[in-house]
């Protein structure tokens, strides 16, 4: 019997997955959190989280968790822009489906992720498909950050601040996600990253 652990935010989110979860016969739900700051009971096989929540986000807890060779982590959530998928991936997730999923798809998921083999759902891996296919154009985990702080309208002494870069280094992560963008401007790369999913 796999054993597994919820975290998400809302509490009718963790019942319904956790009536999924139960009634597939080789799992059980010992234990549920409502986020990334929980303690994870050493006999679980796996997590499954959600990305955003209030104190640590899914992505803090897979971080936590990889570090510590804790068990395995797969993100079920409803975000699936580049930014997070990425994040998440290069945090040590094993898997990451969204919440729309068929109930197969999601029992298939976590059996894999336990396993620790990738668990990706088709969109996601679309995602992730489309950044290695064109490289050129593929923003850096940097330069996506800079983009979410661009977002938020922060100056470039603000972004430098959050970042811990220099000014100069922001300047020149701007051109570099102006060119991949094709725009000119702070305003147009935003509007572009959004069309493009990656915030």
């Amino acid at each position: 019997m796999l054993r597994i652990m919820l975290i998400d935010d809302h509490p009718v989110v963790r019942a319904g997955l956790r009536a999924v979860l139960d009634s597939f016969g080789d799992i059980t739900v010992v234990a549920e959190a409502s986020d990334g700051t929980a303690d994870v009971p050493g006999d679980v096989d796996l997590v499954v989280s959600d990305i955003q929540m209030p104190g640590a986000s899914g992505i803090d807890l897979t971080r936590r968790l990889t570090a510590a060779g804790g068990p395995p982590v797969l993100i079920l959530t409803t975000y699936d822009t580049q930014a997070d998928v990425v994040a998440a991936v290069e945090a040590g997730a094993m898997g990451y489906l969204l919440k729309d999923a068929p109930e197969e798809e999601l029992h298939d998921a976590v059996l894999r992720a336990a396993r620790r083999e990738r668990a990706l759902s088709p969109q996601v891996a679309n995602v992730l498909a489309e950044r290695v296919m064109r490289p050129d154009e593929a923003l850096s985990a940097r330069e996506i950050e800079l983009l979410q702080a661009l977002q938020t309208g922060a100056s470039n002494r603000e972004i430098a601040e959050q970042l811990f870069i220099s000014q100069a280094t922001v300047k020149t992560h701007l051109i570099h996600i102006y060119a991949k963008l094709g725009v000119d401007n702070r305003t147009a790369a935003v509007e572009a990253a959004r069309q493009r999913r990656i915030i």
